[in-house]
């Protein structure tokens, strides 16, 4: 009995999540319209989908396999990039997996770094179990506690503009937890030779490729 009311409480939980929440390609394919010359870091699954299903960019760097690294790497790139807008599109199961990346980047909080976490509550690569982030772990709260002060949620489409806005001016770190339907989409699937993605990237960069 107590599994039973257990799973129909948490039925109802993303139901009134979903009610609350953005349709997530859409809302990548507008930020990334909006963002037209920002380099962009995904997390595994389903953000490097919406990524790649917005249009395929060298300045796309598409995570496999990799999952917690995003937030990190996109660090790194924004540090060695100071005249490039950064933006980071993860999921929240990726978030949590590399969380203490936050606490590194609320220590350096570089002033051309966008964080945007596609929050479902969700794990969608693994079956759709419930992830820390349905079970009482707001990730904004979290990115805050680390020093990120500029780390808020959004639910809507309107957003689209004040993170754009944020990502433009490069004036200083954010973090968006955007709430996204509980949903799957088809699969947009980028290159998984991971050499390409990341001479295609450098070359976009103006670096040397080896």
């Amino acid at each position: 009995m107590g599994e039973v009311m257990g799973e129909a409480m948490g039925e109802a939980m993303d139901q009134n999540m979903d009610s609350r929440a953005v349709d997530r390609r859409e809302f990548v394919a507008s930020l990334l319209a909006a963002c037209p010359q920002a380099l962009v870091v995904t997390g595994l699954g389903s953000p490097a989908y919406d990524v790649f299903a917005a249009g395929d960019r060298p300045e796309n760097f598409y995570l496999w396999g990799a999952m917690g690294g995003a937030a990190a790497i996109g660090l790194g790139l924004a540090l060695a990039q100071p005249e490039r807008s950064v933006l980071v599109i993860t999921g929240d199961g990726e978030a949590l997996m590399g969380i203490g990346a936050l606490a590194t980047i609320g220590v350096q909080r570089p002033p051309n770094l966008g964080i945007v976490i596609l929050d479902n509550g969700h794990f969608g690569e693994t079956g759709m179990q419930r992830s820390h982030s349905s079970l009482g772990t707001n990730l904004s709260s979290v990115a805050r506690a680390c020093s990120i002060a500029d780390a808020f949620d959004v639910s809507d489409m309107d957003s689209v503009a004040a993170i754009a806005r944020r990502s433009g001016q490069r004036e200083g770190t954010f973090l968006a937890r955007v709430a996204i339907r509980a949903e799957e989409k088809p699969r947009a699937l980028p290159s998984r030779d991971g050499a390409f993605v990341k001479e295609r990237f450098r070359t976009a960069l103006g670096l040397p490729t080896f």
